[in-house]
């Protein structure tokens, strides 16, 4: 059962991961920095949106609009931060018991 808590922790780390270069690949689009005519650049982003999006769906329910501003990716950091540092080790420890 701890291969399997372990397999969990290195899926969240790997979306973790894929948040954070979708995160920084949108701003980079949006400051013009990458060209999304490109077709590699564009079948990444919508690869990067089709994993991320719904993850997003939920959270952008339930927080207020910011305008431009999309808090989505933190909060779903924040709660894959939480899985990892707070829930694995408590299922890891009740599963050892």
């Amino acid at each position: 059962m701890i291969a399997i808590i372990q397999i969990i922790s290195l899926l969240l780390n790997v979306l973790s991961w894929i948040i954070i270069i979708q995160a920084i690949l949108s701003w980079l689009v949006a400051f013009n920095v990458v060209n999304t005519h490109n077709d590699f650049v564009r079948q990444v982003l919508y690869a990067l949106d089709r994993i991320t999006e719904p993850l997003y769906r939920p959270i952008r329910r339930i927080l207020p609009d910011f305008g431009a501003i999309d808090l989505s990716p933190f909060v779903v950091l924040l709660l894959i931060v939480i899985l990892r540092q707070i829930v694995l080790p408590h299922l890891a420890v009740a599963i050892a018991n």
